[in-house]
């Protein structure tokens, strides 16, 4: 898919389904997230950027421990619900721009901290959302990303990516942990922390959140349920009474450090 048609879709994905991304359990909570400030360690004066904020929880996070968190997002609609989001949460240092990841519209050096979570896997060109990250951190700045991965096995990686493409055409790739740090060695970006975790996704919640249609979700659930038996087991794929209950995804949360 082009770049520009790829991110068109990211747009009309998530400006049509902003509000359920407030209370989705996969970006509301989570041990990942959990993790994003104390592995920062921030700074009362420092200047945050939460790229593809989504509806705002990792800015929600930082809010309290920074002096200004920009939360920036492709998606006008999303960022109008995040900015919502935060401001019910009494978040008043948060500054929203419309930024495309690929192309950060920020000055060399800029901030303190960037986070990226739960959204590479819709950049088209995520080797270059690692070094635009690397260019606007200051010197000795520190990225934390955290975002679904796909195995190192090419066919477990090649069914993931299918199933999350059916599922939801905004998807582009999941990459795999070997490529994001590869990607981030060559930016100039060292790695201090990283773990790997394993998500249980209900499947109809998990599903219903981007199909658009009976038909969709059908044809999701009966590529899930036509998965090989080394899939199943990798992905803990759980049937009861013939439909998809849920299953398990990998992810990877990763800190690195500007040399």
């Amino acid at each position: 898919m082009p770049d520009a048609d790829a991110k068109g879709a990211v747009q009309a994905s998530f400006g049509a389904n902003a509000e359920k991304y407030v209370t989705s359990p996969t970006h509301a909570r989570g041990n990942d997230l959990d993790l994003v400030v104390p592995w920062l360690d921030p700074k009362p004066d420092w200047i945050a950027l939460d790229v593809a904020t989504g509806a705002g929880h990792v800015a929600k996070a930082l809010s309290p421990q920074v002096a200004t968190v920009v939360a920036a997002d492709l998606t006008v609609p999303m960022l109008a619900t995040a900015r919502r989001f935060l401001d019910g949460s009494g978040c008043r240092n948060v500054v929203y721009v419309a930024a495309d990841a690929e192309a950060l519209p920020f000055l060399d050096g800029a901030f303190d901290c960037v986070t990226c979570r739960i959204a590479a896997h819709h950049f088209p060109e995520p080797r270059r959302f690692v070094a635009e990250a690397a260019r606007v951190l200051k010197p000795g700045g520190r990225m934390v990303l955290i975002d679904n991965v796909a195995p190192e096995d090419p066919s477990l990686a090649t069914f993931f990516n299918e199933l999350e493409r059916m599922r939801d055409t905004s998807h582009v790739r999941a990459a795999s942990p070997s490529e994001w740090r590869a990607w981030l060695a060559a930016a100039g970006l060292v790695e201090r922390n990283a773990q790997m975790g394993r998500k249980k996704h209900d499947f109809p919640d998990w599903v219903g959140r981007t199909t658009t249609s009976p038909e969709q979700r059908a044809a999701v659930e009966a590529f899930a349920l036509g998965a090989s038996a080394a899939a199943r087991q990798h992905f803990a794929i759980e049937v009861a009474d013939g439909r998809v209950a849920s299953w398990t995804a990998d992810d990877l949360t990763l800190l690195a450090e500007k040399a």
